[in-house]
Parts: structure tokens; C-alpha cells; sequence
């Protein structure tokens, strides 16, 4: 059966999220248009469309039409399913499931956990960098570490800063990340495009990481600290006796270990508590295409940060219009570029048919044309909503500990840098003589893992995040016209400032200072929205409040 393409096909997914009391159910619908592949891609395309209907379970509809009909119980709520890939799952899955033949299966490298008789230190669920990261530097403490989650390759193109991939610098806490050998590609400096006018150079280098080099060097760690490995979805953690906990994982196989730590994405609102009240989570999407080109116009030596530049014109009561969106462009030669075109965050995802029309648009409009299509993605990154509840005993760490940063969407380096550190907090727990072999006699668990928690969101942390929750909501309610606006500011304040502020490198008193600085160089309607945004909106509220800590 056709599930993609078909003139009259309709996407249902009808998802059960259980409560105190009772299930509810949230029926969704989605009918995009028809998607139209390059001759060489379409093989490969239709081989991933009938893989992910056939998870999904996908059935036929009735005459003169298709529909695909997918039930799932893998969410705790409503925005844990947002968080998963709410109306765009279709292709968020699809994205998750491309195939990489050059990064190995962890279980082929791995040892498997033994799941009967012992006791792990720490398990590990989630199998992305952050994961990999985590359970590797820790196994090199010392502790007896088990990695759980699907074998899934790395599939998502990273783009980063060159110097903070190399060394993380904030505070000098952290040491080389030893990857710099990961990034394949290095540009001298970035270029940010607004409008027709001057284009403004960043000061900076940016590099692409090469996803098989990533996956395959934090594997090699894994595997040289003595990391265990079971391939499977994890249903839940449960406590047990003598202050232990369970992981209970598919077809009743149980993980016994000391502690848990969740590193399984944003979607982890089943084996996370997350503070209540916080704010609503919104989403990052792009639509991107590596592809072989005639008639670029951009400088092979630059990586364009953002191309907000209206190449078509549009109508500005448009359905186009009402996302603004820019372009993202890593000229690799000048004929092989990587296209993306970035809805930079929306209360409501993007479509990703929307965002492909817009970029085919731009390009055509340009006069690219596309000779060879070499690959295609779908990125889908949920950005602000609540930060973990710190009292709970199961820890967290990477997008489910909620450290995908607010105003860019950029957490992997984060994690990277931070991993270690994280690793020797959660070691020093369990090593702590007073602990060791029965974590629950003299102290409650969850008064054990709030140390490790308090290493990971200390009072400092929380101050910049809810400064870029804050400017994240502002952001939400601009139009293009008001975006622009905004970033000439931005750009006018000192560089130190903007440039800290891309790379996550200003103190909570720096942001302050950047914001009065904001505040003096913005015209005066940008100036009105940020009073009103300020007294209005619930984030502003929060901001003041963490900043006092009250």
C-alpha cells in the first residue's frame, strides 16, 4: 500500500495516555500532499515508506481513498507525545530509521548485560551521543555500566562551532572533547544574511561533524571502558528492595541496578518526572537535502548561519508567511551543498511538507538547480517546556534532562562537555561508603540523586535558562518583519555579547547586561514588545523569580 504520495491519503494516529484515573485518547489527522523524489532516491524512499507503516501498523482505508492508522502507547501525555514528534512522527521515524552501513551495531562490539544475579551501578537508557557519552565516561570511573536502548545509528547532520567542539570553555571546567578528528568539514567563518542589505560576518569557524566518525569514536569508548549492552525499549523503572532500582524492559526482562539515568530524548515523560506548570514546549523543525548543484551563489569558504532574506516575495497573509523560517547552507564545494530550510521555534511544528515547498521554492527562485539528490532529512527538535523534577531518585542527562538549549536548539556539544563531570558527581555517590550496597538506609534515594541533580542544574544553569525561555517566547510571537527586526539588534550589541550568546558563553549577569543592551539599541516598537512581553508573559514572571530565587 502506498503510504506516501497517494492523492487522497490520510495519516490517523490515535494515542492512549494513561492517567490517574482513567485513559484519554487523542485522535489526530494528517493529510499532506504529494511528495515528489529524485529518480535515484526513490527506491531507497520506498523502502523506508513501507518500513515505517509496517511499524506503525498501518491499515487501508476504505474505497477511492488510503489511510494509515497508527496506535501507540509509548507516551505519558499529551506533550510527551509533542515532544516525541506530535503531528510530524510519521517523518521524525522515518528520519530515525535511514540506514548507516559505516556505523557499527553496538551489540556486535558490546558485551551483553547480564540480566540475572547482578546488580549494576548505573544503567544508562539511550543509545545517542549524550548516552553514549555518559555511560562511557562513567564505566571509566570504575562503575559496572549497562547501556539499554534500541541499536539505532546516528542519522541527524551536527553543525558546531569549531572551538567548542575542540575545548569547551566555560569556566575551564572542562577538558578537550578529544572529537576535533570527528569533524569532517571546517568553514573560516559563518554569515548571517537579514535582508538585501549588508550581510553580517560571525567570527567564527564552524565545522559539520561527521555522524560515523561520532558514532564510532564514542563507541570505541564504550567498548575500551567496559560498557554492557542490551538492545531494547525500556517500559519503565520501578524500586525494589534494599534501595535498588529496576528497569524493566521489553518481553519482562528486568535490569536490576543501583541507579537510573534517562538519556533517551525529550520523549521520556514515562520514566521521568518533569516539574508541573512550567512552560508550554514548543519545536524547532527543518526540511533539509544534501544535494549536487549548478549555480550556487554562496562562497564555498562560508557557512551561512541564517538567510532570512524573502527571495519570493510572499504574500504576507500566506500560510508560508505566517512561519517564518530562514535558510541554513553548508556549501561543501561549490556544487555539493547541504540545504536546510529552519523554522527557528512555533508553538505548532511546522509541517515538513510546508517546509519542503518553501525550500524548493527558494532555490528555484535563486536559480539552483538540483542535479543529484544525495540525501534527505527531516529534523524535528523540541526546545523549552519544563525542567525534570530534581527530587525524584532516576536520574537524567542530554534533551530528557531538558538541556537543549532554548534559543537555538543546539545540545549535543552540552553533553558531550558535561558528560564527563556528570559521571563523577553519579560516582562519587555510589562510592560514598555510607551508600555503598544499600543506597536507601541512612537517606532517601531521591535525596541521594538530588546531588547529582544539583550538579547538572545548579542555581547558575537555571538563571540563563529561563533568560533564553524567555527570549524564546518573544521569539514565538514575531512575525518575519519583527524577526528582523530583532536580529539587527542583536547584531549591534557588542560582539562579545552576540557572539557569547551563540555559543552558550554568558554568565547570567551577562544576559543582563546583554538585554539592557537590547533594550537601548532596539527601535522603540521592538522596545514596547519586550515591556509588554516582560509583564504579560508567564515566562517573564519565571525569569524574575529564578533570578531572585524565590
Amino acid at each position: 500500500m502506498e503510504c506516501i504520495g497517494a492523492r487522497n491519503m490520510a495519516i490517523t494516529a490515535v494515542f492512549s495516555f494513561p492517567t490517574a484515573t482513567s485513559s484519554r485518547r487523542l485522535q489526530l489527522s494528517y493529510r499532506p500532499p504529494p511528495l515528489h523524489f529524485p529518480p535515484a532516491a526513490a527506491a531507497a524512499d520506498e523502502k523506508r515508506k513501507k518500513m515505517c507503516c509496517k511499524e506503525l501498523r498501518i491499515a487501508s482505508g476504505g474505497a477511492g481513498s488510503e489511510s494509515c492508522v497508527a496506535v501507540i502507547d509509548d507516551f505519558a501525555d499529551e506533550e510527551d507525545f509533542v515532544k516525541a514528534g506530535g503531528s510530524e512522527l510519521y517523518f521524525v521515524q522515518m528520519q530515525r530509521k535511514k540506514d548507516m552501513d559505516k556505523q557499527s551495531k553496538l551489540a556486535d562490539k558490546l558485551p551483553p548485560i547480564a540480566t540475572r544475579g547482578e546488580v549494576l551501578d548505573l544503567v544508562v537508557i539511550g543509545c545517542g551521543p549524550a548516552g553514549l557519552a555518559l555511560a562511557a565516561e562513567s564505566a571509566k570511573l570504575g562503575l559496572n555500566v549497562g547501556l539499554i536502548g534500541p541499536d539505532l545509528p546516528f542519522t541527524n547532520n551536527y553543525g558546531v562551532w569549531e572551538d567548542e567542539f575542540k575545548v569547551h570553555h566555560m569556566d575551564n571546567l572542562f577538558p578537550d572533547l578529544g572529537l576535533a578528528g570527528c569533524i569532517e568539514h571546517v568553514w573560516r567563518d559563518t554569515i548571517v544574511y537579514l535582508d538585501d542589505g549588508d550581510p553580517i560576518m560571525v567570527g567564527r569557524a564552524y565545522g559539520r561533524v561527521n555522524r560515523d566518525l561520532l558514532h564510532e569514536e564514542l563507541l570505541r569508548r564504550c567498548v575500551e571502558s567496559g560498557v554492557s549492552y542490551l538492545n531494547s525499549k525500556v517500559e519503565s523503572i520501578v524500586e525494589a528492595t534494599e534501595g535498588h532500582s529496576v528497569v524493566v524492559c521489553e518481553h519482562n526482562v528486568l535490569v536490576p541496578c543501583r541507579l537510573a539515568s534517562v538519556a533517551s530524548g525529550a520523549a521520556s515523560g514515562k520514566l521521568l518526572e518533569y516539574e508541573v506548570g512550567g512552560p508550554r514546549v514548543s519545536v524547532q523543525t527543518a526540511y533539509g537535502v544534501e544535494v549536487e548543484v549548478e549555480n550556487n551563489p554562496y562562497d564555498p569558504s562560508l557557512m551561512v548561519f541564517m538567510d532570512y532574506r524573502d527571495y519570493t516575495k510572499q504574500d504576507p497573509s500566506s500560510l508560508e508567511a505566517q512561519y517564518p523560517t530562514f535558510l541554513y547552507v553548508m556549501p561543501m564545494t561549490s556544487t555539493r551543498v547541504f540545504f536546510e530550510e529552519t523554522c527557528l521555534a512555533s508553538k505548532d511544528a511546522m509541517p515538513f511538507d510546508l517546509l519542503k515547498r518553501k525550500l524548493m521554492s527558494r532555490l528555484e527562485t535563486m536559480g539552483i538547480r538540483i542535479l543529484r539528490t544525495y540525501e534527505e532529512e527531516w529534523s524535528y527538535i523540541p526546545v523549552g517546556g519544563s525542567l525534570p523534577n530534581t527530587e525524584q531518585k532516576n536520574l537524567a542527562f542530554g534533551a530528557a534532562a531538558s538541556m537543549v538549549h532554548p534559543a537555538t536548539g543546539y545540545s549535543v556539544v552540552r553533553s558531550l562537555s558535561e558528560a564527563p563531570s556528570y559521571a563523577s558527581v553519579i560516582s562519587n555517590i555510589l562510592k560514598q561508603d555510607q551508600y555503598k550496597g544499600n543506597l536507601g538506609l541512612r537517606r532517601s534515594n531521591a535525596n541521594i540523586s538530588m546531588q547529582a541533580w544539583d550538579s547538572l542544574w545548579p542555581l547558575e544553569r537555571k538563571r540563563q535558562r529561563a533568560f533564553f525561555l524567555f527570549g524564546l517566547a518573544l521569539i514565538l510571537q514575531l512575525d518575519i518583519e519583527g524577526i528582523r527586526t530583532f536580529f539587527r539588534a542583536f547584531f549591534r550589541v557588542p560582539r562579545w555579547m552576540w557572539q557569547g550568546f551563540l555559543g552558550s558563553n554568558l554568565s547570567s549577569v551577562d544576559l543582563m547586561l546583554f538585554s539592557f543592551y537590547m533594550f537601548v539599541i532596539a527601535p522603540n516598537e521592538m522596545r514596547m514588545s519586550l515591556v509588554r512581553h516582560l509583564l504579560s508573559d508567564p515566562t517573564g514572571a519565571i525569569m524574575i523569580r529564578t533570578y531572585l530565587n524565590i
